[in-house]
């Protein structure tokens, strides 16, 4: 009999340690698939059974949380939402997450170690933190400058400090309010598809995530290219280049707007923005070397964030001479967002030396107290230091006796490039104005703040979509904005 009983007792035992094992492989070995299945709702109610931690701009949060009292307790709230889109991004309950609410989720949502005390212990509890907060680069008054000198206009703003790379403003217009799509129901659904189909593309950051022809502020690039590679030795001295230009290869020739083109110096041609003179020069430069250059100041990176994605700007790496000749002048396959083009303000004023950009200052616990800060890395060598101080001075050209006069501010040196990109088939579509251009502190002399702005106006004439016309007054206002609200 007691033979028996043993047995059982040990049968017992074997099934009590196979439901342990169970347990555990339950417990810990799959515990991450089961928190990602999308049939398990437990883990979208935890998700929002408290407040998300907020994004600041400053010292105020431009996002809230309140309570609905719903089974998914807590929606997410936008302060000026439509002004700080291109920032935040959106945290919907029905539709996931975008841009900063993406990219700092596990911060804001709490499940980030970094606010753990004790994160090992928090691992094995699955216990999740208060949401904690990123405290972003941007500066409100510039953020405003550029939104209201868009003024629901087709277009974008990027805005950056050369020093330390620092973002200061991102502004996509026409913009949303994110809100709306906060919550689940018919409402969100609704916004969704009336917002997804809009003809305006509100939901499209035009700053980080749209690619343009940038025309002639390419030619900062092309420039930094000549006088690097010693294609150019003297700015100021004549080149032999014709006008128009035909261009190599072909018997189509390129022609100039401005006047005084033929022959004229590197720096003349960037003052009234000869395109002869610069699309010579790009195939002089031959297309390893320009490509080179233009990959140093970002151009075909594939993997920038901010931490948000930045979608790739283009330089093609194959291109016969003629090809080479209107990409030097920021036409054929080549494309920027404008983030990059203030990428390429902000390498000039730096002496050379690009930053690299970044729109988290730091990340505090829910308490306030700084967990982790964002440092000020350097990026990329774009140009030689004296190149870039030549490249400057052309700049200053541009806006005190050039095509950028719009962009003058009494008593501050500011350099600025314009730009008028042809798209479309045969370039029958309107042109969009670009203007690039930085600006120093006239107490430090330090560069403070460099713009790229882009401005799509279909009804407007195209004498009145001129980068100097169009684009260049909103990015004076920004920069006197920076200028009045140091960092």
């Amino acid at each position: 009999m007691i033979r028996y009983i043993r047995r059982a007792a040990a049968f017992c035992l074997l099934l009590l340690v196979a439901l342990l094992a169970n347990a555990a492989r339950v417990q810990v070995f799959e515990a991450g698939a089961l928190d990602d299945n999308p049939a398990n709702r437990r883990t979208t109610i935890a998700r929002y059974s408290q407040p998300r931690g907020d994004i600041v701009v400053g010292d105020t949060p431009v996002t809230g949380s309140k309570d609905t009292h719903e089974q998914l307790a807590y929606e997410r709230t936008y302060r000026h939402g439509p002004l700080y889109a291109p920032v935040t991004g959106y945290a919907s309950q029905t539709y996931g997450t975008t841009l900063l609410e993406n990219a700092e989720d596990a911060v804001l949502s709490g499940t980030a170690p970094v606010l753990a005390p004790l994160p090992l212990w928090d691992d094995l509890t699955r216990d999740r933190q208060p949401g904690g907060n990123v405290v972003t680069t941007v500066r409100d008054a510039v953020q405003r400058a550029g939104y209201e000198g868009l003024a629901g206009r087709r277009g974008a703003v990027a805005v950056l400090d050369p020093a330390t790379g620092a973002v200061l403003a991102l502004v996509s217009s026409p913009s949303y309010d994110p809100e709306r799509l906060s919550g689940t129901g018919p409402s969100v659904t609704g916004a969704w598809a009336e917002l997804n189909g809009a003809a305006s593309q509100p939901m499209l950051n035009r700053a980080v995530r749209q690619t343009y022809p940038p025309g002639s502020t390419f030619k900062i690039v092309t420039a930094a290219a000549a006088l690097d590679t010693g294609v150019v030795s003297d700015p100021d001295a004549a080149t032999d280049t014709p006008s128009p230009y035909v261009l190599p290869g072909t018997s189509t020739t390129l022609p100039d707007e401005a006047r005084g083109c033929e022959k004229a110096s590197l720096a003349e041609a960037i003052r009234v923005s000869c395109n002869t003179v610069m699309a010579h020069l790009g195939v002089e430069v031959g297309l390893k070397d320009l490509v080179k250059t233009a990959e140093r100041f970002g151009f075909n990176e594939d993997d920038l964030t901010i931490p948000s994605r930045v979608a790739r700007s283009n330089v093609d790496t194959d291109m016969s001479d003629d090809q080479l000749a209107q990409s030097s002048i920021g036409q054929f396959d080549t494309t920027a967002t404008p983030l990059q083009m203030a990428m390429v303000a902000a390498a000039v004023a730096n002496d050379g030396e690009l930053r690299r950009p970044h729109l988290v200052d730091r990340i505090t616990d829910h308490d306030g107290d700084t967990v982790r800060r964002q440092g000020s890395d350097s990026y990329r060598r774009a140009m030689e230091p004296e190149t870039a101080r030549q490249v400057q001075r052309m700049m200053v050209d541009v806006v005190e006796n050039g095509t950028g006069t719009n962009a003058a501010i009494d008593g501050v040196r500011v350099g600025g490039k314009t730009g008028t990109a042809q798209h479309g088939v045969g370039n029958t579509g309107t042109p969009y104005a670009w203007f690039i251009s930085w600006a120093q502190d006239p107490d430090s002399g330090r560069p403070a703040v460099a713009v790229a702005v882009v401005v799509e106006d279909a009804s407007a004439d195209r004498a009145d979509i001129s980068g100097g016309g169009s684009a260049a007054p909103i990015a004076r206002a920004v920069m006197e904005a920076a200028l009045a609200e140091p960092g």
